[in-house]
């Protein structure tokens, strides 16, 4: 393992947490209540837009800020899926007691995500009507979502770099820090939004300016950390560039991660624009949806990162049977906490969706949806879990497979021909449970039967 002593280098050995010592299920809890505290906060950022917009622009500028949330994940998913690579390879490493080579795992993730930054941001800025109208954007909802994407995409280098900086914390077990950083950006974040929505009543941009002042305010606190002398994660600036064979281990455990994002968000964006073409309540009843079930699933998406970090520093660490025990926890907790939620949300979703937007039309489309997924988030849960241990172990291709065939193909052509012979959006609503249903049963057999424990060392179990 890992061990920073004399000096400063002992203060920098309490800020990492070595996952392969101690008790597994406490050490899993304590890092996943940080990570879900961050994606609570996080999640604040859009949600803010979307309560004030709401409130003080009305429901084509609320239409217009939550259906831009499929497309913005298409467009950022692929980049921070294959970022993920960088937090598995940084804690296989990190189990190993590999100093240099976490470094060099550090500084080229860093390059990554600024290029991914820079890409993004002319991508986005660029592309956005053409984004939208193919998304069959309401037309009446149209300018106000070009002006919305385009500010917030002028800050995709923000938006990217805070995550990669969470995930380099995080693969060494450092989940408190980006906690601290992204609880101050939340808050400035929200107090700009007041301002420059409710007192200053500029337009719908103005919540996506807000938001990447915010972004940029975390990823400045979070480089002013990394640059600190005397730690493991201390970054150099002239180191920040592309390790040849360092990026072509995180492209293989990142890549699949970046497809499978992508795809599950390409299918999305397929379904949003089905959505779409029901008109401006269904839209903003789907955003609103879409806001609420990430709150929702913080707590199991909190129990999959840590999870993942769990299973890449034990493996790396060769200690199988502990790696084992962890992902039977993350799994089953992750499962039961899911179905609690799902609970809760079908019998108080009108509540919850007239936070956002009363009117009649929008709170009915709202839990048509709810009241048809919510029962069936355990199935959700059980699929993410067993793609978190995957990912983990490096076998990340696994999940891209399933999610590419089940989440993306199936659920795609389900659409096209439940929408061909009935016209109805609930039919577009049960493609979601339809498809967790499927993939459920594969990973389990997934998990079940194959080897992978042995995903980094590439040891196959005797016959």
């Amino acid at each position: 393992m890992l061990h920073i002593r004399n000096g400063s280098g002992g203060e920098a050995a309490s800020r990492v947490k070595d996952m392969t010592k101690g008790n597994p299920y406490s050490l899993m809890l304590g890092f996943a209540l940080p990570i879900f505290l961050s994606q609570v906060f996080q999640q604040l950022y859009n949600t803010a837009d979307a309560l004030i917009v709401g409130k003080f622009l009305g429901t084509n500028a609320l239409a217009a800020v939550t259906s831009s949330g499929t497309l913005i994940f298409l467009l950022i998913s692929f980049f921070m899926g294959t970022a993920m690579g960088g937090g598995v390879v940084i804690s296989k490493f990190f189990g190993a007691g590999d100093k240099e080579q976490v470094s060099r795992a550090i500084h080229t993730i860093l390059a990554f995500g600024i290029v991914s930054g820079v890409v993004l941001t002319v991508v986005g800025v660029a592309f956005t009507p053409a984004f939208l109208k193919w998304m069959q954007t309401d037309p009446e909802v149209m300018p106000e979502a070009v002006e919305y994407f385009r500010y917030y995409f002028l800050g995709a280098l923000a938006m990217v770099m805070y995550n990669i900086c969470r995930s380099i914390m995080n693969a060494l077990g450092d989940s408190r820090r980006p906690l601290y950083y992204l609880i101050f950006s939340s808050i400035l974040n929200i107090v700009l939004d007041v301002l420059f929505i409710g007192a200053f009543r500029w337009g719908v941009w103005s919540a996506a300016a807000a938001t990447v002042i915010s972004q940029a305010a975390s990823v400045v606190l979070c480089m002013v950390y990394l640059l600190q002398k005397g730690n493991i994660y201390t970054v150099e600036l002239e180191k920040i560039r592309f390790h040849k064979p360092t990026l072509i281990e995180i492209i293989r455990y990142g890549l699949p991660s970046g497809v499978q994002n992508s795809v599950i968000a390409f299918a999305n964006v397929i379904v949003q624009s089905q959505i779409n073409s029901f008109g401006k309540l269904a839209m903003a009843a789907y955003g609103t949806h879409a806001k609420i079930e990430g709150f929702a699933f913080l707590p199991i998406t909190s129990f999959n990162m840590a999870c993942t970090t769990f299973i890449s520093q034990n493996l790396g660490a060769k200690q199988y049977e502990r790696a084992k025990k962890g992902a039977r926890f993350s799994i089953l907790a992750a499962v039961l906490l899911a179905e609690l939620i799902g609970i809760g949300y079908y019998f108080f979703a009108p509540q919850l969706i007239g936070i956002f937007d009363k009117t009649d039309g929008v709170i009915a489309f709202g839990v048509q949806q709810a009241r048809t997924v919510a029962l069936f988030y355990f199935l959700l849960a059980f699929s993410h879990s067993i793609a978190a241990v995957c990912r983990g172990a490096g076998k990340g291709f696994v999940p891209m497979m399933i999610m590419l065939s089940v989440w993306c193909v199936v659920r795609i052509a389900y659409i096209i021909i439940v929408m061909r012979f009935t016209g109805e959006i609930a039919y577009i609503y049960w493609a979601y449970p339809l498809t967790w249903a499927i993939s459920s049963v594969i990973y389990l057999g997934y998990y079940l039967f194959s080897d992978w424990i042995h995903g980094f060392d590439g040891k196959e179990v005797p016959a």
